[in-house]
């Protein structure tokens, strides 16, 4: 494997070094190289190459050896966390060190070694289908288009049936989608027939916190200065992102939203970066709310290999296994 697609070499790398190895890449993966740019964020940075495919962007992250999981607070809680925490505690009437319960949800320190990959910034859907409104799927259904029609007179934003039908509202007019159920091996199915993979749950540790010893990629507590989903009054302006949405120091939108449930790979359907919004549902607070998305939280692995369409998303990435 070509040394300077791991971390250490790579951030060594002069710009042009750079520029050449990504288009080299691009070339090999049939991607359109968009350019070089600086991500910088939490105390990690990284002047890396960005692509453009089927319409979804990508960035090189390089691979490295890091230590993941997580024992014990690397600077501890501030005092914001550690009073939100012990409220709760005696809101429930337990005595418990903060430390030892967290313990609990976190994954076991281990080495990892990650290799290079081309990863998909964003996290994509995976049940909703865009369809036209004369899909013979949707005409089918007359009260799905009266519920249709009703919405396009409200001010709504969006409308959604359980699992059915959805419409949404654009600077185009309408966007609307039907769900498709489907399973865990259908999507791994589809990924591999695309030349893609999902990341294992080392992987996604490694590209959520790059090898971080504190319980979050920013420190050990809840950085409450951010503005949070689920806990932030965005009213005034709603198109501006949520500051864990951001780009983090690989170029990636990751573990933002604690409903959203970032889909990995493994012998079974296992998800990690959220809990579909489970300790947010049962009033734990943002700290443990936003727990989910710590890099070092335990993946989960789901009862059955059905998809969600509500809350499992996924990733598409490229492993750079044979480079040279």
């Amino acid at each position: 494997m070509n040394k300077r697609l791991f971390r250490t070499q790579f951030n060594q790398m002069e710009n042009i070094e750079k520029q050449v190895l990504m288009e080299s890449l691009a070339a090999r993966y049939d991607m359109t190289f968009l350019g070089l740019h600086t991500f910088d964020r939490w105390g990690q940075s990284c002047t890396t190459g960005i692509f453009k495919k089927d319409g979804r962007e990508f960035v090189f992250v390089p691979g490295d050896t890091v230590t993941l999981g997580w024992e014990q607070f690397a600077v501890g809680l501030n005092q914001e966390s550690r009073e939100e925490l012990e409220y709760l505690f005696r809101e429930w009437e337990m005595e418990r060190d903060p430390e030892e319960m967290i313990r609990e949800s976190m994954a076991p320190v281990r080495q990892a070694a990650i290799g290079p990959m081309l990863v998909g910034r964003e996290l994509e859907e995976i049940n909703w289908e865009p369809v036209k409104m004369d899909d013979p799927r949707l005409t089918v259904h007359p009260d799905w288009l009266k519920e249709f029609c009703d919405f396009a007179w409200s001010d709504s934003s969006s409308l959604t049936l359980h699992q059915s039908a959805r419409i949404e509202r654009t600077e185009k007019g309408f966007q609307i989608c039907i769900y498709n159920h489907t399973d865990y091996d259908a999507l791994l199915a589809m990924l591999e027939n695309r030349g893609f993979s999902l990341p294992t749950a080392d992987e996604w540790a490694y590209l959520c916190g790059g090898g971080c010893r504190t319980l979050f990629p920013w420190g050990d507590e809840l950085d409450y200065s951010m503005r949070l989903h689920w806990f932030e009054n965005m009213d005034e302006d709603e198109n501006r992102p949520y500051d864990m949405e951001e780009p983090n120091f690989f170029g990636l939108s990751i573990a933002y939203d604690p409903y959203m449930r970032e889909v990995v790979q493994a012998d079974r359907l296992t998800t990690c970066g959220g809990d579909g919004g489970c300790n947010i549902c049962g009033g734990l607070g943002p700290f443990l709310g936003f727990l989910p998305c710590s890099p070092h939280c335990k993946p989960e692995v789901q009862e059955d290999n059905e998809l969600n369409g509500d809350y499992d998303f996924y990733r598409p990435i490229i492993r750079l296994e044979n480079y040279d």
